[in-house]
């Protein structure tokens, strides 16, 4: 609800121009507003000029509470999305950034940020001056910073960009992201508190997130991966055994399920610098990295290993720690995954093959967790789930693991395989969901764990259920995609082996004989019952309510015509003409 406060004296006691008075009159309007987040459209004006008032005050020489006191104000101005515009210049953002303790850019132009629609007008000679003057007094805080001054103007640069797009475009212009990169170097300075890490962090992730200049600038220019890497290693106190293996400082001997939880300081930072990982690495999966990067993408895969291990206070504060985790995972090129499976096995580890499975087995359960509760599957299932599948598609020892957990052998051949509350049958459940990636990502993860066989995959999941998948590969003939996989034996059960000719393909379990419908017909009264079909499915096709397909021979689905139709209706041996047959002949 919109709170509101008369104005008029507020403005009166500002325009005095005394400090004193000022600092009276802001400390009655924050102790008022501190809670207010909407605001209603009546005091527009007098707002914008109370922000103005304010940033007058910030370019004079200010006693430290007054100095506090201006901020908080434009902490809850800037809260208010239609009333920016005091703040959405040059000359202002310097002055935050100033109070921010950041450096910002001595020679910023409009070039550089690639400028977007809505940028403020009346920038001119006067306001560059001003901003040069600005500029030039930012500089790196001193031995003892006023620490409450420096969050008050990083939580106002923070609400003005995310809400204002010509915000976004000064800030990039100004090169705030160097100046914040500077202090981030600083993580192992005791001398900035947990409020000035954690605002430095978001605003660089909202820089980062709104702007893909920052982001290319940060990742390159500013080596984003290894500035980041270093802050999350410091953030978790970590110590490092080995090239690519982590432990807790101080408790290296302790197993990773006996780890003290994460306090809520270390798991918010954390949390932070995994988001601004994220749009740094988004495209990373997509383009080819040199071996630098590479050694820079293991050696963070070692850290999110370590992240996925640890726990905070709290479960669902650790699920959603977790879900930052595996989003970044899945941005790191394929082959650092092998990270994962570096560490030795030790006494409680889930082992497999020789190799250490403790994070895959937790990726595992993260998943399961996530596919148990069904709520939003495409946000929350997706990025866990494609990470198993191209993990297991990659590395042999990751896929046999995964296949012991999700498809051991068969037994089971009188339910069908979507039926029961096995992660199979969990899995299988979701091949036919509304959503198409949620569908397709399940069924690719079961196609990747039967290693890409045709005959495998339906005889775990039942040819009506892999359907879709096979149609879009051209694989509903059967075979095998192209995928390249090591030869293993598929063990069958006695069960398994004892019913396979009586198991009914399309629902993959073995069902009831059923009378045949046909019987006692004689062949006349079968073609006639044959034609009457044949002619419903010419009117429905006719009618466009439905689209009658058929096997082409390269294993894909094509669309059947109704001169098709026509022909099948008067020739009953007819088939449709591929319409690649002429090219191939």
């Amino acid at each position: 609800m919109a709170m509101k406060m008369d104005l008029s004296a507020i403005l009166e006691q500002m325009e005095t121009g005394e400090q004193d008075t000022a600092l009276t009159a802001l400390q009655s309007y924050t102790k008022e507003m501190d809670q207010c987040f909407t605001f209603s459209r009546e005091e527009e004006h007098e707002r914008e000029r109370l922000g103005e008032l304010v940033l007058g005050f910030l370019n004079r020489e200010l006693q430290p509470s007054c100095q506090l006191a201006c901020l908080e104000t434009l902490r809850i101005l800037t809260r208010d999305k239609d009333c920016l515009d005091p703040f959405i210049n040059r000359s202002a953002m310097s002055t935050l950034a100033r109070y921010a303790g950041i450096t910002v850019a001595s020679t910023a132009t409009h070039a550089h940020s690639n400028p977007m629609e809505g940028q403020v007008e009346g920038e001119g000679e006067d306001a560059e001056e001003v901003s040069s003057e600005l500029m030039k007094g930012a500089s790196p805080p001193s031995e003892s910073p006023d620490q409450e001054v420096i969050v008050e103007a990083l939580k106002s640069i923070c609400n003005i960009l995310l809400h204002n797009e010509t915000g976004q475009v000064i800030a990039a212009d100004l090169q705030l992201i160097k100046g914040l990169s500077e202090r981030l170097k600083q993580c192992h300075d005791s001398i900035w508190n947990h409020e000035v890490r954690f605002f430095d962090l978001r605003l660089t992730f909202l820089l980062t997130a709104l702007r893909v200049d920052v982001r290319a600038q940060l990742a390159q220019e500013l080596h984003g991966i290894s500035l980041l890497g270093n802050q999350l290693d410091v953030t978790l106190g970590l110590c490092w055994p080995d090239t690519l293996e982590t432990a807790r400082a101080g408790s290296e001997d302790v197993p990773p399920e006996e780890l003290p939880s994460l306090s809520r300081e270390q798991i918010e930072l954390a949390m932070e610098i995994l988001k601004i990982l994220f749009n740094v690495t988004f495209d990373t999966a997509r383009r080819k990295v040199d071996e630098e990067e590479t050694a820079e993408y293991r050696h963070l895969g070692a850290i999110l290993r370590h992240c996925l291990m640890s726990h905070a206070d709290g479960e669902e504060r650790t699920e959603e720690f977790h879900s930052h985790t595996v989003n970044l995972l899945g941005n790191l090129p394929l082959p650092c995954l092998d990270v994962l499976l570096m560490p030795k096995v030790q006494q409680g580890s889930t082992e497999y093959m020789g190799v250490n499975m403790d994070a895959v087995n937790m990726l595992l359960e993260f998943m399961e967790k996530r596919l148990d509760r069904g709520h939003k599957l495409r946000e929350t299932l997706l990025p866990s789930l494609n990470l198993l599948t191209e993990s297991g598609r990659i590395h042999r020892e990751t896929r046999k693991f995964l296949r012991s957990k999700v498809l051991p052998p068969l037994r089971d051949v009188i339910n069908r395989p979507e039926v029961g509350s096995a992660l199979r049958n969990k899995l299988v459940r979701i091949m036919t969901h509304i959503d198409t990636d949620v569908k397709d990502c399940a069924a690719e993860f079961l196609f990747v764990l039967c290693k890409e066989s045709v005959s495998r995959f339906i005889k775990y999941t039942g040819y009506g259920n892999a359907a879709g998948l096979l149609a879009a590969r051209g694989l509903l003939r059967g075979g095998r995609d192209s995928g390249i996989y090591s030869e293993d034996e598929d063990s069958e059960t006695e069960e398994y082996k004892e019913a396979k000719a009586h198991i009914n393909p399309i629902t993959g379990v073995v069902e009831e004989e059923q009378p045949d419908p046909m019987e006692g017909m004689t062949e006349e009264q079968k073609e006639y019952e044959a034609m009457k079909l044949v002619r419903m499915f010419d009117k429905l096709s006719r009618t466009n309510v439905i689209q009658p397909m058929q096997l082409s021979m390269d294993g894909k689905m094509r669309e059947i015509t109704p001169d098709d139709l026509q022909n099948l209706t008067h020739n009953p041996v007819f088939q449709p003409e591929d319409p690649g047959s002429e090219d191939e002949a």
